[in-house]
């Protein structure tokens, strides 16, 4: 095959991959804490090709000797965006927003019967029956995943409670009907230090991968915010930190790159059909 062929269909490819990454992310410009992705590329392979076997007719010349055909462009990485994004006013007290931009709430999830951890920015919360006590109730996210204290339990609340409120220092309190009141538990935040390691699994959460296997400790990927160390907002949801306006600008930069290689293509072969039609 051509090799301008070669190197297009290549490029075309990955291209591909940056407009599934911008879709994504319009897509979600109005999910709450979404975090924005961003494609970055790099070259593959390239190969120098000298044609100038007498280097001394070369003197006096600013540009490199010979040519370099390359084999396209790749997705180097596909980083994860941590800018905050804008806070909204709800006055729903399940309702929580985290105002630090590496912080996450961290929820359980339960997978082949164990409990498996992951992390979310998505600070909007409901009450569900607490499967073992019908006296409780417990707070989820909307996947009906369970929202954990510091010391990674779920979160329950009495039935006959009035009032949740979160403090300054990040403890949940309930006041029941009779006016007393009882301890919730302290909301548990995570600060990632390497968001890049998170993995993505769906639902607008993350998990943590095997730090130990990638050469890591956890201290230097992670680590629990301290007790009393609040920046949660009550009543209030952080939006996406998708800009649309800059979203598109991307969208029609990398269809305008898509299109060239597409041309390049064509043309690669309208000159392999002029070649093959001359004649002695």
């Amino acid at each position: 095959m051509n090799t301008s062929m070669i190197t297009a269909s290549v490029t075309m490819g990955q291209l591909q991959q940056k407009l599934d990454t911008i879709s994504n992310n319009i897509t979600n410009s109005n999910t709450t804490g979404f975090k924005r992705r961003e494609a970055t590329f790099s070259d593959l392979l390239f190969q120098q090709v000298h044609t100038q076997s007498d280097l001394s007719k070369e003197v006096g010349r600013l540009t490199p000797a010979g040519l370099r055909v390359g084999s396209g462009a790749r997705i180097a990485q596909t980083a994860l965006r941590l800018e905050q994004g804008a806070i909204m006013s709800t006055d729903r007290e399940l309702d929580f927003a985290i105002s630090v931009r590496d912080h996450f709430f961290q929820v359980g999830t339960i997978e082949n019967g164990q409990q498996e951890n992951r992390l979310t920015r998505d600070g909007a919360f409901y009450f569900s029956e607490d499967p073992d006590n019908n006296q409780l109730l417990t707070i989820v996210n909307s996947n009906g995943d369970f929202l954990l204290d510091a010391e990674g339990n779920r979160l329950n609340v009495p039935v006959n409670f009035s009032k949740l409120n979160l403090s300054n220092t990040g403890q949940l309190t309930a006041t029941l009907n009779d006016g007393n009141t009882v301890n919730v538990g302290q909301l548990s935040l995570i600060r990632v230090l390497k968001p890049q390691l998170l993995e993505s699994v769906g639902g607008n959460q993350f998990r943590i991968p095997d730090v130990a296997a990638l050469g890591y400790q956890e201290g230097d990927v992670f680590e629990a915010v301290a007790a009393g160390e609040s920046y949660v907002t009550q009543g209030a949801l952080e939006g996406s930190n998708v800009d649309l306006s800059r979203e598109m600008s991307e969208l029609i930069a990398t269809q305008r790159h898509y299109q060239f290689n597409t041309r390049a293509i064509s043309m690669a072969d309208e000159m392999s059909g002029l070649v093959n039609g001359l004649r002695r």
